[in-house]
C-alpha cells in the first residue's frame, strides 16, 4: 500500500472544483463517510505505522501527510468507541510538529491537505494542549487565506471549528467526550458539556 493510495482515498480527485463538491467532501470526512474503505482497504496500516514500518513515508512532505492521516484519522474509523481509537496520537502529533517545524506543512499545496495535517495539535491530549490548540488556530487563520476565493466559506467553518476545540481545551484540558470511552471520571462541569452533547467534531457544517 503506497503513500499515494492514502492520500487518494482522503483527498478525491475534484476538490476544488466548486463549494457544493467542497463540503460534500468534508460531510463525507466528519460523518464517517469514509469508514468502510478505510476498514476494508487500509487497516492493516494502523499497527504497521504503530510499530515503525512506515516510517520512511516521512521523507516528504505528502508522505508524511499520509502517515499522519493513518495514525491521527484512520484508528477514529477502525476503533470508534474503543481506547484504540486515540493509542497512535502521540505518533500523530510528533509528526505534525516535526513536519510544521521542518517546512513540510508549508510545503503542502491544497488547504484541505494543511487541515488534516494540524488536526493532531488538538487530537492529541497531553502536555502543552492548550498551546498546540493556539497554534492549531493560527495555522487555520493562514489555511483559509490561502484558499481559493470560491472555498473560502468551507476554511472558515474549518477556522470556527478550530476555535470550538480550543474552546473546549481552554475549559478542561482534554475531551471530556472521551471520558467514558478511557475509563476516565468526568467532573461536574465536564458531565454537564457531555449532557449538553455540543461536541466541536458533531457540529453542524454551516456555511
Amino acid at each position: 500500500m503506497s503513500v499515494e493510495a492514502v492520500l487518494s482515498y482522503c483527498f478525491p480527485e475534484g476538490l476544488d472544483a466548486d463549494l457544493d463538491r467542497h463540503l460534500d467532501y468534508w460531510g463525507w470526512m466528519m460523518r464517517g463517510g469514509a469508514d468502510a474503505g478505510i476498514v476494508d482497504r487500509f487497516a492493516h496500516l494502523v499497527p504497521d505505522a504503530a510499530e515503525g514500518a512506515l516510517d520512511d513515508w516521512a521523507a516528504t512532505p505528502r508522505g508524511r501527510l499520509a502517515l499522519i492521516l493513518v495514525l491521527d484519522q484512520f484508528p477514529r474509523s477502525l476503533y470508534r468507541d474503543d481506547p484504540r481509537a486515540y493509542a497512535t496520537d502521540p505518533m500523530a502529533l510528533a509528526l505534525a510538529e516535526d513536519g510544521i517545524a521542518n517546512g513540510d506543512f508549508a510545503a503542502l499545496e491544497h488547504p484541505w491537505e494543511r487541515t488534516l495535517f494540524a488536526l493532531p495539535l488538538v487530537h492529541a491530549e497531553g502536555p502543552d494542549h492548550a498551546g498546540r490548540a493556539a497554534l492549531n488556530e493560527r495555522l487555520a487563520l493562514e489555511t483559509l487565506d490561502m484558499a481559493p476565493e470560491v472555498l473560502k466559506p468551507a476554511y472558515a467553518f474549518c477556522l470556527a471549528q478550530s476555535r470550538r476545540h480550543r474552546a473546549v481545551i481552554d475549559r478542561f484540558g482534554r475531551h471530556p467526550h472521551r471520558n467514558d470511552v478511557l475509563g476516565r471520571e468526568s467532573t461536574p462541569d465536564e458531565a454537564a458539556y457531555i449532557a449538553d452533547g455540543t461536541f466541536p467534531h458533531q457540529h453542524a457544517i454551516d456555511v
